[in-house]
């Protein structure tokens, strides 16, 4: 269910990047990120850069398998960064990024982490790097000591494509913990409290079938869980918020408005197992 056109995510690649490199202008690249325990805001930096290039080099290579990803997961914490140079690094690797996915196209083929989706194209990178800048933008700018906002339908589709990696079948298979979720009819149902009607920002995330099942909108027959009754738990706070939370973040910023009720237990193992895949 992708919300935004294939352009718009190319284009918010490079304006999520520059609003990250703005929220950290002046700051500490020694400053640690609180949201990722271990880290330092250059480090931090570093990772999300090297995101943009690995996913720029699996694109305009046309690449058939998996890419070598060390300059996403091998990033080194360095003691004296340089802040012009981070900055550098993060604007050249967006751009190189968003060049590599307007010059491919939607239509081309590509290998993604998921393979046998309709989305193994350029398509799987664009919303992909959109949605992990926005959130690492968050990461920076907290321990920079700013805010973090978002736009509404940006963070609407980034709550839609967690809940759909969280049903791959791939997902489900590998994530430990989730198969014992299932049973019972029990939904956790997901409620943004400032949000226009037409939004439709609630989601369903079912537990009754022999896979986890989702849809967004109570009521509205979309998406594959149209089950009824009330839900085990209600996650129900700001937009943004819920983002936050479902990625982890909801100590932080808006994330600290949101409310748990009913099972909270059922939650924290949903939203680990659910998870699981942005640490494969």
């Amino acid at each position: 269910m992708v919300q935004m056109g294939y352009e718009r995510y190319c284009t918010e690649i490079v304006a999520q990047t520059d609003l990250l490199r703005a929220s950290v202008g002046g700051a500490d690249p020694a400053a640690p990120v609180p949201t990722c325990p271990g880290w330092n805001l250059g480090r931090l930096l570093r990772h999300l850069g090297g995101a943009h290039r690995w996913a720029a080099e699996v694109v305009e290579t046309r690449a058939t398998g998996p890419v070598p990803d060390d300059p996403v997961n091998d990033v080194p914490e360095r003691a004296d960064e340089d802040p012009g140079e981070l900055d550098a690094y993060l604007a050249e690797g967006a751009a190189r990024l968003a060049g590599a996915l307007r010059a491919a196209g939607p239509a081309a083929r590509v290998w993604t982490p998921v393979p046998g989706k309709s989305e193994d194209s350029p398509l799987f990178w664009a919303r992909r790097m959109t949605h992990e800048t926005a959130v690492h933008r968050a990461d920076a700018t907290w321990a920079a000591g700013g805010e973090f906002t978002v736009a509404e339908d940006l963070a609407v589709d980034a709550l839609d494509e967690w809940m759909e990696f969280g049903t791959l079948p791939e997902v489900f298979e590998a994530a430990p913990g989730l198969r014992r979720l299932l049973g019972g009819g029990r939904r956790l149902h997901f409620l943004a409290t400032d949000t226009a009607a037409e939004t439709d920002a609630q989601w369903l995330a079912g537990l009754s079938g022999e896979r986890l099942a989702w849809s967004r909108g109570r009521g509205r027959g979309r998406g594959r869980d149209r089950g009824r009754g009330p839900a085990a738990t209600v996650v129900r706070g700001p937009l943004t918020g819920l983002l936050l939370t479902v990625y982890g973040r909801g100590r932080h910023g808006s994330g600290r408005d949101v409310e748990v009720g009913g099972d909270t237990e059922l939650f924290t193992a949903w939203q680990e197992g659910t998870g699981f895949w942005l640490h494969e």
